[in-house]
């Protein structure tokens, strides 16, 4: 599954390099980043992913009060993440670029809506394996390879970050 999204993710940032420059009518994205704004949400996210592995340490130690403590602040972070990413994109449609405004504008929303959906789509992930971890035998040290994968996942979509943050 990850071998897949990252050659859609190289796909996307592929298209966007690509077409980069090319827009002819603004705004340009001088127009519209707030450097500031964007660096708070990129730190945000990859503290999440310290939290992440805060998380998963504490469930291999066997402290699940620990783990719930942890997962709950990667999801608080995810969201935040998400947020900022909505006050952006409102930002942006503000000072007039949209979708449908030039190249630069179809290929940003695309690729950074994406990672935005996989973000949602991580965010959903962990909350449901916060409400497991408190089923009678949900979540165990013995029995990790779901949180495993989730922490492998939200990795994951932090690199992609990474890597779009510094294309764009």
């Amino acid at each position: 599954f990850l071998g897949s999204d990252c050659m859609f993710f190289g796909s996307l940032i592929a298209t966007y390099l690509v077409y980069q420059g090319k827009s002819i009518v603004g705004p340009m994205p001088a127009d519209v980043f707030s450097i500031p704004v964007t660096s708070v949400s990129t730190f945000v996210l990859l503290m999440s992913s310290m939290s992440m592995v805060l998380s998963y340490a504490a469930l291999t130690r066997g402290n699940l009060r620990v783990f719930r403590i942890w997962l709950t602040a990667t999801i608080i972070m995810g969201a935040t993440f998400l947020a900022f990413q909505v006050f952006e994109f409102r930002d942006f449609v503000q000072h007039g670029l949209t979708p449908r405004t030039n190249l630069f504008g179809t290929t940003f929303f695309t690729l950074t809506g994406f990672h935005g959906a996989h973000v949602t789509l991580g965010v959903i992930w962990l909350l449901s394996l916060l409400f497991h971890s408190f089923r009678e035998g949900g979540v165990t040290p013995e029995s990790n390879l779901d949180v495993d994968l989730a922490a492998l996942y939200w990795h994951f979509v932090d690199v992609v970050w990474i890597v779009i943050f510094t294309v764009i």
